[in-house]
């Protein structure tokens, strides 16, 4: 214990350990961040903490054949421990080359090897899963990871719930002891980080404040829910997913705005008004009177500048080559600017399979139709269930359907429910309306809302109305402490 306590105050005084307000990868703001890139100008820092983890290993009795640091924090630590122990390593990419043998994992290994994952630091274990998707891939097995710090927030729970034991060498709550007790924080920062720890964790625990065995200040212990971040670390959720539950989680944002209007001049300017709102705008571009391409590269920079993806609603319906072409040519050259498009499943495979070859090298994904919100639809019971199963045999592509509630527990797939209003009700359409808590309660992630925002007198301020009504029906359902920014007001529509 002596050597980790020592470990912890040289942390500190390099730096590596810091208080104030930051933001992480994972979108969340934090009182406290671990940089642990300075290790690279500290040689000593660096030999020391890699006889700690190989020790871990050691204690451990691991069995394993490969060494494999995520990079790019932990390639330099992966490379002293198997240096100074004959260990063989490989190497994980951040992306594959374009030239040569493209490959992702580089070094000598056989199908069925045990490869032992290193890592600095975990939060989400998002980093651990991405590195641990590729070498399964590779035919590599994963089962254990040793991290020097382990930020309480999840990740181990997260990496546990897909076959791979994190073992960490320091955790949050003893580097905040270490620290506390040499006099570094004071007790209100300590407090503060602690409370943070506990409100933004998924682990199960009945602690105080102080990480004691709780008496009065006892927490209710719940199973754990995987939040938008969560999910999007699983090895299994598309790219185009992972972003958008990346843009959730980061704006605090489940409102999908469809702005369905017929003049490109008030869709730039309801996209550029609202697009801090949402995560999501989704349009018709064929009911646009004045489209043109230099519109479609407009909406593409408003959409980079407020973060939000765009969301082409054409609902293909065709046989492959037919849907490919519509996709990648014709007037509105639709996969040029649209990241997100939906489709029919009646056509068969084939409509999937013509959209994927133009979507996955753009990095795009597509939503399946499964159930819809109009009086007398069809898509219901078998129907549904066929198309969940297409999608399954097409993930490459599909990331999520547009429906009226949960139809899978599979949590890589979004679900996206249309037609939702504070005021419930219906129209003389056929159209059937729901609130935003009834849509994310029945298992929704996205609410889709059109004419209770563009009806709106005060679009702006309704927009905010939903979204904060959306995200506190979120974070009430994964069990989330409700933040200031995502308080509900009333609002007069």
């Amino acid at each position: 214990m002596a050597n980790i306590d020592s470990l912890i105050l040289k942390l500190y005084d390099v730096n590596a350990v810091k208080f104030g307000d930051y933001e992480l990868k994972s979108g969340l703001k934090s009182p406290i961040y671990i940089d642990l890139r300075v290790f690279v100008s500290h040689p000593v820092l660096m030999n020391e903490v890699s006889s700690l983890m190989f020790q871990r290993v050691q204690d451990e009795k691991l069995k394993f054949d490969l060494v494999c640091g995520v990079p790019y924090t932990a390639l330099p630590l992966a490379t002293i421990i198997c240096s100074r122990n004959e260990l063989p390593m490989v190497m994980k990419r951040k992306e594959a080359k374009d030239y040569g043998t493209k490959k992702m994992v580089e070094g000598s290994f056989c199908k069925g090897d045990k490869c032992l994952i290193i890592e600095d630091t975990v939060t989400s274990g998002s980093s651990i899963l991405e590195t641990a998707e590729v070498l399964r891939k590779e035919g590599l097995e994963v089962t254990d990871a040793i991290v020097l710090m382990d930020r309480m927030q999840g990740g181990m729970e997260m990496l546990k719930s897909q076959g791979i034991r994190l073992l960490p060498i320091i955790s949050m709550f003893k580097l905040l002891d270490v620290l506390r007790a040499a006099g570094h924080i004071d007790d209100a920062t300590d407090q503060r980080v602690r409370e943070y720890i506990q409100d933004n964790g998924t682990y199960k625990r009945k602690m105080n404040i102080h990480g004691a065995p709780a008496a009065k200040k006892q927490r209710v212990e719940q199973e754990p829910k995987l939040t938008y971040a969560n999910r999007a670390a699983l090895p299994g959720t598309h790219p185009l997913a992972r972003r958008l539950l990346e843009i959730m989680e980061k704006k605090e944002t489940n409102l999908c705005f469809s702005a369905d209007v017929t003049l490109s001049k008030e869709l730039l300017r309801l996209a550029e008004s609202l697009g801090p709102e949402i995560c999501i705008l989704k349009i018709h571009c064929e009911i646009l009177e004045d489209f043109t391409q230099e519109f479609s590269q407009k909406l593409k920079h408003v959409a980079k500048k407020h973060n939000f993806l765009i969301f082409e609603d054409r609902k293909f319906s065709d046989i492959g080559n037919a849907v490919k072409q519509q996709y990648e040519g014709g007037f509105y050259r639709i996969s040029s600017w649209s990241n997100i498009v939906s489709a029919h499943a009646v056509p068969g495979p084939g409509v999937l399979e013509g959209l994927s070859v133009v979507a996955k090298p753009l990095g795009h994904g597509g939503l399946l139709i499964a159930q819809m919100s109009s009086q007398g639809s069809l898509a219901t019971g078998e129907y549904t269930k066929a198309v969940v199963k297409m999608a399954e045999d097409h993930q490459d592509f599909v990331f999520g359907f547009i429906c009226s509630s949960k139809i899978t527990e599979k949590p890589e797939f979004i679900h996206l429910t249309p037609n939702v209003q504070i005021q419930t009700g219906g129209d003389k359409l056929g159209q059937q309306y729901r609130t935003p808590e009834e849509v994310i309660n029945k298992g929704s992630d996205v609410i889709i809302v059109g004419r209770g925002i563009l009806e709106a007198s005060d679009k702006l301020k309704t927009a905010e109305l939903y979204r904060k009504s959306g995200w506190e029906a979120y974070k009430q359902k994964v069990g989330l402490v409700t933040s200031k920014k995502s308080g509900v007001e009333s609002a007069s529509l």
